[in-house]
């Protein structure tokens, strides 16, 4: 009979990932990740203090995979990068969205992550406060995607033309003209995705960030 690999830290939280993966992150727990394992709950005790860390090690492990950006990018190009990097991380593992910046012992990788993002952004010749406000403003604009996103009322088998079509005939029109118009023009026949507006309102976002940016280098 094959020994069953040692225990590690990162055995652990990679077994934790795959209990959030499937039932969201109310179904992590000691007894389920140790199952997961196939040991006891109290074998984890040995490498980990308790829940709240299992819990840490998780958004650590969030953090390590979203992409680092480089100070040596012009700042445009790699929160572009960073925050698609971000989106796809979030999107593939939605138990990670209120769990990355709600950690009281931040990890090394998250560490390193708003690190570079303030590297980056100093470098570029972003003040302190602005390149606070860019780094809030950013951030709070992917997070606030991805939960709009996880949220769709059509699942990602169904297409938003098919989802507009069922509603569309619910809308009388004399009381919803502007909404009738809209997916009319924007989604009925135009292979219409939700995603593809991600790219638009970063770049809202970006674009005000250069002017405050150009206004604060005169």
């Amino acid at each position: 009979m094959a020994r069953r690999p040692a225990l590690t830290q990162d055995r652990i939280i990679d077994a934790a990932v795959r209990v959030a993966d499937r039932g969201g992150l109310t179904q992590v727990s000691m007894r389920t990740v140790g199952h997961e394992l196939g040991v006891e709950a109290m074998s984890l005790y040995h490498h980990l203090a308790g829940k709240d860390a299992l819990l840490d090690g998780l958004a650590n492990w969030a953090f390590a995979r979203i992409e680092l950006p480089d100070p040596r990018l012009p700042w445009r190009r790699a929160m572009t990068e960073r925050a698609g990097s971000a989106r796809r991380v979030l999107a593939q593992h939605p138990w990670a969205l209120g769990l990355i910046e709600s950690r009281r012992s931040p990890g090394p990788a998250l560490l390193r992550h708003h690190e570079s993002v303030l590297a980056c952004l100093r470098h570029n010749g972003f003040s302190v406060a602005l390149a606070s406000h860019a780094f809030s403003a950013i951030d709070a604009y992917v997070y606030g995607f991805v939960l709009t996103e996880l949220n769709l009322p059509f699942g990602a088998d169904e297409s938003a033309e098919e989802f507009v079509t069922e509603i569309q005939e619910m809308l009388p029109a004399d009381e919803f003209p502007h909404l009738i118009e809209m997916v009319t023009e924007q989604v009925v026949g135009k292979d219409y995705a939700y995603g593809d507006e991600f790219e638009f309102g970063l770049e809202l976002v970006l674009d005000g960030l250069e002017r405050h940016l150009a206004r604060h280098a005169h």
